[in-house]
């Protein structure tokens, strides 16, 4: 274990982006990065997972991510997507034990979810940049939290990388065209 993602062994986990909490961000930049993981992960043939907050409450995922994602995300109750029964067994079910964690919100769920997916001996990466909360102190704290418990704080562009592992590729060509749909701040 170096730290690095690696094709074989990563998986993506894509926590409630959800019309009505979604819509409360100040900051929307965290969407195209997610949109680019989902995409370049399809690609590469890593697992994307979904979830879905309270749905019936918060609303469905963004229309422009649900159209990547394909299928509707399983609903969950619980913070964590390691404490829903269906999500962890889905988790546990990839057979990966690397998890790039995004999402909103990252004090709420995605840190419940990092915490308790280091808990259970998966590495856990979170892309800043894919990742997003109301206040941005919020997500500045769930961050250093994170790190603290042992996940490994990344962006979005280094974990493609990382997964990609070489620039002479096919994998790479395709890669590198999606990443440039990330605007530049």
């Amino acid at each position: 274990m170096n730290g690095l993602l690696n094709r074989q062994d990563a998986s993506l986990l894509v926590i409630d982006v959800q019309d009505r909490i979604n819509a409360v961000m100040t900051d929307q930049s965290h969407l195209s990065r997610i949109e680019v993981l989902v995409e370049a992960c399809r690609e590469l043939e890593v697992p994307v997972l979904a979830s879905e907050q309270y749905p019936q409450g918060l609303g469905p995922t963004v229309d422009s991510l649900a159209a990547i994602l394909g299928d509707t995300p399983p609903g969950k109750l619980t913070f964590s997507c390691a404490r829903d029964d269906g999500l962890k067994k889905e988790i546990g079910d990839s057979g990966r034990k690397q998890i790039i964690v995004t999402g909103i919100e990252t004090h709420v769920c995605v840190l419940q979810t990092a915490l308790d997916l280091t808990d259970l001996g998966f590495e856990v990466f979170v892309p800043h940049d894919a990742v997003n909360s109301r206040r941005p102190a919020d997500k500045e704290w769930a961050l250093h939290r994170m790190a603290a418990a042992g996940a490994t704080i990344t962006a979005t562009e280094s974990a493609l990388f990382e997964i990609l592992e070489r620039c002479d590729t096919a994998d790479f060509k395709t890669v590198a065209k999606l990443i440039k749909k990330i605007p530049v701040p």
